[in-house]
């Protein structure tokens, strides 16, 4: 048996956890691993500047949130549902995997009614998980007018581990500024500490930006229930990979520049499309790629990341990365250091 579930166990206080992001983008905490001389330094994320050269590469999902999160009414009960739109899976027939909540009072057959005046009506076609559900939209409008219908209603879709209400600030900072790609339900969290300020000082530092876009999907997210990680399977999520990205990375890679994935989502994105030589390859279409130790990247050489939650994947992706034992430790101290963790919280460079 290899990689168990149970090494990636850990105390996380509760308080650690980020319920709003840090007043400006680029000042969260910054924690600095070192992978070769196994050092932690304790930075602000705009200092990040510093760890970077001329025609290095820094690698963004630009990948957009659309706001996911709906709460409709059950016809004759009026009970109040959460639907979570998970994917569109036809434009023409308007269906959508989705998830409810609370699962268990919805039924194939159950119709839900949307927004104030009800205008917005969706059918339960299938039952696919034990959470998620098929809808159909019942919707004669134009397709545009039934997407601004669903922008409308929707409301961004915060992870649940923060309480409060989503106020109108989330709207803005649970998106990257880079983000154009409609497409997540979920932001690519270690990209949020971008500011404009700070990319357009490491532009003129001469840093070079690839962007690729893999829509997050709440596979990322989803927990592990195997022990035995090679059993674990990941919800698919589509990627999309351009020339001019690929042509940027390969040149890199040829100069032996750094290329620093922004981020678990960017870092996948790149390991999901490698040629045999170690290069990367442009590429559109899905990937449900696990990344757990002990693993070899192929094209990024540094990480950006943020602190994640007990037994995560993407907890498992960074220990991969900077070696299980030295992200063990670096998580000890973070936790000593009150980082503040998860979607909203400080940030991690792995180098």
């Amino acid at each position: 048996m290899g990689m168990k579930l149970s090494k990636f166990n850990f105390d996380l206080p509760e308080e650690l956890l980020a319920e709003y992001p840090a007043p400006l983008r680029d000042e969260s905490r910054l924690m600095v691993l070192n992978r070769k001389d196994q050092t932690i330094e304790h930075k602000m994320f705009k200092d990040l500047i510093n760890y970077f050269n001329e025609d290095d590469v820094l690698v963004l999902n630009n990948t957009k949130v659309f706001p996911a999160r709906l709460y409709g009414n059950k016809e004759k009960t009026g009970a109040r549902i959460e639907v979570f739109l998970l994917r569109e899976l036809n434009t023409e027939t308007r269906l959508w995997d989705v998830l409810v909540d609370p699962a268990r009072k919805i039924r194939i057959g159950n119709k839900l009614y949307f927004g104030d005046d009800e205008s917005l009506v969706a059918e339960v076609i299938d039952n696919t998980t034990s959470r998620g559900r098929t809808l159909r939209f019942l919707y004669d409008g134009p397709y545009e007018e039934f997407r601004k219908k669903l922008t409308d209603l929707g409301e961004t879709p915060l992870p649940k581990y923060i309480k409060r209400e989503v106020e109108p600030e989330d709207k803005e900072r649970y998106q990257t500024i880079f983000a154009k790609n409609e497409g997540a339900v979920a932001a690519p969290t270690a990209g949020l500490h971008f500011s404009k300020h700070l990319l357009k000082r490491l532009e003129i530092k001469g840093v070079n930006f690839a962007e690729v876009t893999l829509h997050v999907g709440l596979g990322t997210f989803s927990s592990v229930e195997v022990e035995d990680l090679s059993k674990h399977k990941m919800d698919s999520e589509e990627i999309h990979i351009n020339k001019l990205a690929e042509d940027i990375i390969n040149r890199g890679i040829t100069e032996k520049r750094r290329i620093c994935a922004v981020g678990t989502t960017a870092m996948r994105a790149l390991e999901s499309s490698v040629s045999s030589n170690g290069t990367l390859n442009a590429y559109d279409g899905w990937t449900n790629k696990f990344i757990f130790p002990p693993y070899d990247f192929s094209i990024a050489n540094c990480m950006i990341t943020n602190f994640h939650t007990p037994k995560s994947t993407l907890l498992m992706m960074a220990g991969a990365f900077a070696g299980y034992d030295f992200i063990r430790e670096a998580y000890d101290v973070a936790i000593k250091e009150k980082y503040r963790f998860y979607t909203y919280g400080d940030a991690m460079l792995i180098i």
